[in-house]
């Protein structure tokens, strides 16, 4: 069961740690010190049920409505699109930035709702997190499946905690309103770029 779990550890954080529209979000959000516990808590927590509804079989019906999944691919890219265009403007608003170099203060509802919708609404996690994960624990015995599950959702809890809590070790760095404008610019990139991605790969 041990082998299980660490081979789950190590597959959940292959897939989870990328550049990525979830991962820029809990970073920006770290980096500000702002809800910094609930969002880490909704990306793992939302890791969690996606990687036990892969082992428990639900990658069958995701597989049988494609549909569903049409629908999610467009529903997340106009999000990104908007998400990243946001982005943007901040990256290009001096003003905004001399009054407050982190920008203006996100609400918690705002911050979990983002943090749900960058999450949910991206096809690519129920593509790898519940498909290819499932497959792969489904490989283990009926035990063994789920510690392999355990040690993936650990990897989630473990790699979203050290990216919200970490990035506060970048504060030095990010006092200067320059850094949030390129850091802002970089999110406006791979947003908009992981919506063209949803778009154009059908």
């Amino acid at each position: 069961m041990l082998l299980a779990a660490l081979a789950g550890f190590g597959t959940g954080l292959s897939l989870i740690v990328a550049i990525g529209a979830q991962n820029a979000f809990v970073l920006r959000q770290g980096l500000r010190r702002e809800h910094v516990l609930p969002v880490v808590l909704v990306c793992a927590l939302s890791d969690a049920v996606l990687i036990v509804a892969g082992v428990a079989g639900i990658g069958a019906i995701v597989t049988a409505a494609p549909l569903v999944l049409e629908v999610i691919r467009y529903a997340g890219a106009a999000f990104l699109i908007g998400y990243g265009l946001l982005a943007a403007r901040r990256a290009v608003r001096p003003k905004v930035l001399a009054a407050d170099p982190a920008g203006l203060r996100t609400t918690l509802t705002a911050a979990v709702a983002t943090c749900v919708a960058l999450t949910w609404l991206n096809p690519h996690v129920y593509l790898d997190t519940v498909l290819l994960l499932g497959s792969v624990a489904n490989g283990y015995g009926d035990v063994e499946r789920w510690a392999f599950a355990g040690g993936a959702a650990t990897g989630s809890v473990v790699w979203f905690t050290a990216l919200g809590f970490g990035a506060r070790l970048l504060a030095p760095v990010f006092r200067r309103p320059a850094a949030w404008r390129v850091l802002d610019a970089a999110i406006a990139v791979v947003m908009i770029a992981l919506a063209v991605s949803l778009l154009l790969n059908r």
